[in-house]
């Protein structure tokens, strides 16, 4: 016998939001992404459908360029498919919540895709939150932008997206940067919203920026972050 819907609501209720990939020995920091979804479903969101899967290669990029020794590897765990009016940002906080009460306070750098990533940069003003990479973000007109004063963070869109759209992005850095963000763009040409065209570009920088982000003492003079920060208009690769 199949179970009912409120079964299904109350499991997803229960269940933890954080989804720990590697915990290191001591954890000096963590790194967690964030994949896609709808505008609107309360569909229960499940790890293989295709918009989380697509994250394992980024994550796996992400690990690449920090130290297995002290950097924890996670992934937020939706309750629901869709935004609805912000759900997968509150998950984001508890999932921040969550990892705070199992490892401490360490710095954590979020790395969203789409709907992920509009969700990670409206729980970037959490106290844990180092940083933030918004893959292919979805930034309607009007996407606050007054919480990032302070925030690190670097929007990277491909200029063939037809899914998001990569002048709202721009935009979205330009809004930030003047409420006080240190926020960059960078656009990767031919690049797709599902990263499938030039995949290796989207991992190789992706991983440089995480990697500036969790530099015990702050991101260098020179990388894609630091190169993305100071440009005045949007980077190309």
């Amino acid at each position: 016998m199949s179970r009912g819907q409120g079964e299904v609501q109350d499991e997803v209720r229960g269940a933890a939001a954080l989804q720990v990939r590697y915990r290191p020995p001591r954890t000096r920091a963590a790194v967690v992404t964030l994949h896609g979804g709808r505008a609107d479903s309360h569909q229960t969101s499940r790890p293989w459908h295709l918009a989380a899967l697509r994250m394992r290669p980024v994550l796996r990029a992400a690990a690449s360029a920090v130290s297995p020794q002290d950097v924890l590897l996670a992934q937020v765990r939706y309750r629901h498919r869709g935004w609805n009016q912000g759900d997968p940002a509150e998950d984001a906080c508890r999932a921040l919540g969550e990892l705070s009460r199992l490892v401490g306070e360490v710095p954590v750098v979020l790395v969203g895709h789409s709907m992920g990533g509009r969700a990670a940069l409206r729980a970037a003003a959490h106290p844990l939150v180092a940083g933030v990479v918004a893959l292919a973000p979805w930034l309607p007109p009007g996407e606050p932008t007054e919480h990032l004063r302070g925030v690190p963070f670097v929007v990277l869109h491909g200029d063939r997206d037809r899914v998001t759209s990569a002048p709202d992005s721009v935009a979205y850095v330009r809004r930030a940067r003047a409420r006080g963000a240190r926020a960059g763009a960078v656009l990767i040409r031919g690049g797709d919203h599902a990263m499938l065209r030039r995949p290796a570009l989207w991992h190789e920088v992706t991983a440089g920026i995480v990697a500036d982000l969790l530099r015990p003492d702050g991101p260098p003079g020179s990388g894609p972050a630091a190169e993305s920060w100071a440009s005045g208009a949007a980077l190309e690769l």
